[in-house]
């Protein structure tokens, strides 16, 4: 068994096919008011064939295990303050990423009285996502992108 493993990595590395740098990071979504355009796409980027998790990439559930913060939608009054939450519960170095257009402060939805704005307004955005909804094919090449340009 050894001397079979000790050939595949031989001819693996003859073909070139080295794994790379082995990265992981968690995304941590936030519905901050949106129509669920934005979430129906995200959930198509983790199905087996966009399959955002062969990349190193998952979705979890606390903020205290997320690198990413994602949020879909614009930023409402009464959630303002859970997103805020959320964020300052990331450890660092956090990345803030606002999926759509309605996070990226087009407005499309809501009452003005309750939105507070785009994701710029209340947190630091590194990646931005347009489109309404955004393809989850964009979504990837968006994440991926500023996670490159990152190492």
């Amino acid at each position: 068994m050894y001397i079979l493993l000790r050939q595949l990595a031989t001819i693996r590395r003859q073909a070139h096919l080295t794994r790379g740098q082995p990265r992981s990071l968690a995304i941590r979504h936030v519905d901050a008011g949106s129509c669920n355009g934005c979430e129906h796409e995200l959930t198509s980027v983790t199905n087996p064939i966009h399959d955002l998790q062969r990349h190193g990439l998952d979705i979890v559930a606390s903020p205290r295990h997320a690198d990413i913060l994602l949020i879909t939608g614009p930023i409402t009054t009464r959630m303002s303050g859970p997103l805020r939450t959320a964020y300052e519960a990331m450890p660092e170095p956090r990345l803030v990423a606002a999926l759509g257009d309605c996070a990226l402060g087009c407005n499309i939805l809501g009452d003005p009285t309750e939105i507070i704005g785009s994701a710029d307004d209340m947190l630091p955005v590194n990646i931005r996502i347009p489109g309404c909804p955004p393809t989850p094919v964009a979504i990837a090449e968006h994440i991926l992108a500023a996670l490159s340009q990152r190492e």
